[in-house]
């Protein structure tokens, strides 16, 4: 058994519950005493947020993870009563014999006992390795990168990014095979758990209802970050990470849910969600929700710049958004003229302003805008008849309007969107009009499909590709992740795809590449 190395008690607490407070002498002494007999580790280490000089890591100590579907609750190991002091070790080599940072966490009970850690004071642009040890016993080693300072000569960078993972619909392979790519960066759009059952045929069980208190979050989370294949992901690499509806209900706008019709009773189903999200990600503890208890409200949209080689930033597209147009949350007709209302936004009219200010302030090579999903026009209607899911960007044309407007008028250097959401794999020109083919090309947008949440119908895909003449590819039979290779003259696009997960032992291999030449708008086959 490892056993716990000594950590200063001066050390300025900068994990989860407390943020900057130091530790309390009663809180050091009863976590002194903590000794676990079972490994606490068991949903894995990650990090995340790299910047020049900074990178978040993180971990949630959880003993009995394989008790009730991940349940901290069910059996509460008397070493969980209290807060737990967590050790943690930075390196630059994997063997930690030259250490570049060392400090301690207090993992509390009102976090669900996970740690965020910001290490501060690092050098830009290398690989480090990270672990955490905490009553006796010691974590896997996890792998990080800062960012290349800003403005640097960077010549590479390589990410991966993906959406969507259904647990009961199959296997995590997709991150799998991500965790073996050497991948710089990963980028999750949202939807990393599901909350409600859904879909023709399970893989997998959740074995528990659809959560609405913290600790069904909590347990649910648990559940998805046992996967053996995502905890793998998330050591090899930090990650950025936005959520979608499903880490809360399906289809909610703001304070609105199809299935909560009192947005009080809904904001308080928010509030733990929000809570749990934050309590799994590797994210800063500045992030923590603030308002009392914890709050509904969670900021995570970001921006990050990597060397003189890219802008980019993550949006929000749930938490601020307009009701849906036409009191509908699915497929819709082309008549629903309350979608093209200039009042109504997807992305609350602060945030659209504050990305705004970031497509105008772009300086790197290259623009990325990491959002949820399908941004282009999509009429999946195959025919002369048109019809439109209002839940996307489809739904809020006014919004995108301004959005496709701001890259006109701002001209950021090879603006470039990504996307999940839709569960299939679509590369697409935005255009200024998508009625007029001639229309100038504003910026490449490729959408990533499901890790492994069930594709969308026949019909669907069938009337995307032959009804709308911006799209260059749309393929929804398969799982997978995409991959983006940027240099300073091109961004290279792999649309990975796993042959099956409803099997452990699936493999991935690529379906089409597409190429983006810098200053030529618009994806060719590569």
């Amino acid at each position: 058994m490892p056993v716990l190395l000594p950590v200063s008690r001066r050390t300025l607490l900068i994990g989860s519950a407390a943020g900057a407070a130091l530790l309390a002498r009663p809180a050091i002494l009863r976590a002194a005493e903590v000794r676990f007999e079972d490994d606490p580790f068991t949903l894995g280490v990650a990090s995340g947020c790299p910047r020049p000089d900074s990178v978040v890591l993180w971990t949630r100590l959880a003993p009995k993870a394989a008790e009730a579907g991940g349940s901290l609750f069910a059996a509460v190991p008397p070493a969980l009563e209290g807060p737990v002091e967590v050790a943690w070790e930075l390196a630059h080599d994997e063997g930690f014999q030259r250490l570049a940072a060392t400090g301690t966490a207090l993992a509390t009970d009102d976090w669900g006992h996970s740690v965020h850690v910001e290490v501060t004071g690092l050098e830009p642009g290398r690989w480090y390795f990270y672990r955490f040890i905490a009553g006796g016993q010691q974590s896997p080693a996890g792998r990080t990168r800062t960012a290349p300072a800003l403005g640097a000569v960077t010549d590479r960078l390589r990410l991966a990014f993906a959406s969507c993972q259904q647990y009961e619909h199959g296997y995590f392979t997709a991150f799998r095979h991500m965790a073996a790519q050497d991948f710089d960066l990963i980028v999750h759009l949202g939807d990393y758990i599901y909350e409600m059952s859904w879909g023709k045929k399970y893989v997998r069980q959740h074995g528990t209802g659809i959560p609405t208190q913290l600790w069904e979050f909590r347990d649910r989370y648990a559940l998805y970050k046992s996967d053996p294949d995502l905890m793998a992901a998330h050591a090899a690499a930090p990650w950025l990470a936005i959520w979608d509806d499903h880490e809360v209900a399906n289809n909610y706008a703001d304070d609105h849910s199809p299935k909560t019709k009192q947005p009080g009773q809904f904001l308080d189903i928010r509030a733990a969600a929000y809570q749990a999200w934050y309590e799994h990600m590797p994210v800063p503890p500045s992030m923590a929700p603030q308002a009392a208890p914890k709050g509904p409200s969670l900021r995570i949209y970001d921006r990050y710049r990597f060397g003189d080689l890219l802008d980019m930033t993550l949006l929000d597209d749930r938490q601020y958004r307009s009701p849906h147009p036409c009191g509908i949350n699915k497929s819709g007709g082309a008549n629903c003229e309350e979608r093209f209302d200039a009042a109504r936004s997807l992305l609350g009219r602060e945030q659209e302003a504050w990305l705004d200010g970031a497509l105008q302030d772009a300086q790197g090579r290259w623009t990325l805008v990491a959002q949820q999903t399908l941004v282009s026009e999509l009429d999946r209607e195959p025919g002369p008849g048109r019809a439109y899911a209002l839940d996307g960007w489809d739904g809020y044309v006014a919004s995108r309007d301004r959005l496709l407007s701001a890259i006109e008028t701002h001209k950021p250097a090879n603006p470039l969107i990504i996307g999940g959401d839709v569960h299939a794999f679509w590369v697409s020109d935005l255009k200024k009009d998508f009625q007029n083919p001639s229309s100038p090309t504003l910026a490449t947008e490729v959408v990533c499909t499901s890790v492994s949440s069930q594709g969308p119908s026949a019909k669907t895909m069938q009337a995307g590709r032959q009804d709308n003449p911006h799209i260059r590819y749309g393929r929804g039979d398969r799982r997978g992740y995409a991959s983006l290779e940027l240099t300073p003259k091109q961004a290279l696009f792999g649309l990975e795809a796993v042959d099956s997960v409803e099997r452990p032992d699936g493999t991935v291999s690529r379906l089409a590449s597409f190429a983006v030449e810098a200053g030529k708008a618009g994806a060719q086959p590569a």
